[in-house]
């Protein structure tokens, strides 16, 4: 074959590799979810303690002198001093905005830990609930506040830690001459049921009707007082979590294929497993960091971008970091509006929208379960 037509199907094939990321039910979801994004934050910022039209919120948004002003931005993303600004524009970007960030990067997190862990055990029931991690992080945030209350200021440092080992025990229990797909799950039940059972066993310690009121919102979920802070401390570890996952996406695909499969690939099972593991360890943790723990989202969202996309996860994956903060901003939106003025937790709204989806999930499929 003419060397001009090796390269020209070399190059063929590249640009099918890159397309095949953005094709037209991708690029339609994506699109999709940055519209809700958009108008769930402008919905989000329109309501609050101080009274403003929506288009005065709205104007406040869009400020020149805020959206263009360096000096804001470095005081928003690494701290320091605020240039002088408009009282509705300090209002908005600093207290109501920051709200928003917040819950797209919780989004973004929990469906992405979602999807690697679906991969990683080859199971649609996977998410950081069933393998561990969400049960570990509750019992160290409720350890803190009822026996450690001296510790409460490294609360979300604290609720990394415990989902992090949460999960080591959960691989230490599965491992026999190796893990499987299967032990993974069933150890990470029993973790969740142990440590679920000892978190209830804490509530009967706590005197103090604030602490129980304060862990309640850690281990349901909520963004209410959230501010620039959390989206400081989540973003790097978010931003991380999300290269590797995007970088991973071939690995993923492997493992879906089977162990002996990959095995037969070349690929070192167990160290990619334990590997891509960790990335969903580290983008739960930076989602219950500032957060606390909101359930359903890592494992109905992965479902619904499979739905759209097919289970590629080079399309998977990018979906996922799309449409899990749409979900969260607009379940965000209805947990602040529900019952305004009263705000309720963000993981009860998940919780309502995700049984439901689920249920019908499990009707509509026979085969539900192995991916």
């Amino acid at each position: 074959m003419p060397e001009g037509s090796v390269q020209d199907e070399t190059t063929s094939r590249r640009r099918e590799r890159v397309f095949v990321r953005v094709d037209g039910s991708l690029l339609s979801l994506c699109l999709g979810s940055v519209a809700v994004v958009v108008a769930g934050g402008l919905v989000q910022v329109s309501f609050g303690a101080y009274s403003m039209t929506i288009l005065e919120a709205w104007r406040a948004v869009f400020d020149p002198a805020v959206v263009f002003s360096g000096q804001a931005w470095e005081a928003f993303l690494l701290g320091g001093e605020l240039p002088e600004m408009g009282k509705r524009s300090l209002i908005v970007w600093n207290i109501r905005l920051p709200r928003v960030f917040v819950g797209a990067l919780v989004g973004m997190n929990l469906a992405v830990s979602g999807a690697i862990f679906q991969a990683v055990t080859r199971n649609e029931l996977a998410s950081p609930f069933i393998l561990g991690v969400s049960s570990g992080a509750g019992l160290m945030i409720l350890l803190t506040l009822v026996v450690f209350s001296g510790l409460s200021a490294f609360l979300p440092l604290i609720a990394s830690i415990g989902g992090a080992v949460a999960f080591l025990i959960v691989y230490a229990i599965a491992w026999k001459n190796g893990t499987s797909p299967v032990r993974l799950v069933l150890a990470g039940v029993i973790v969740g049921t142990v440590f679920g059972s000892v978190q209830t066993a804490l509530f009967f310690f706590a005197d103090d009707i604030g602490v129980v009121q304060s862990a309640i919102a850690w281990t349901t979920g909520s963004l209410t007082g959230t501010d620039w802070e959390q989206v400081r401390m989540a973003l790097p570890w978010t931003a991380v979590a999300m290269l590797l996952g995007l970088v991973s996406s071939r690995q993923l695909n492997v493992l879906l294929l089977g162990e002996s499969t990959a095995s037969s690939l070349g690929m070192s099972v167990e160290k990619v497993r334990f590997a891509l593991s960790g990335v969903a360890v580290l983008a739960a943790a930076a989602s219950i960091a500032v957060a606390g723990i909101v359930g359903f989202v890592g494992l109905i969202v992965p479902h619904m971008v499979r739905n759209i996309v097919g289970s590629d996860y080079r399309k998977l994956v990018i979906g996922c970091v799309f449409a899990g903060p749409a979900l969260m901003v607009a379940a965000d939106v209805g947990a602040r509006l529900a019952l305004n003025p009263v705000q309720i937790p963000v993981g009860i709204v998940t919780g309502l929208v995700g049984g439901p989806y689920f249920l019908y999930l499990m009707r509509k499929q026979d085969n539900m379960g192995e991916i």
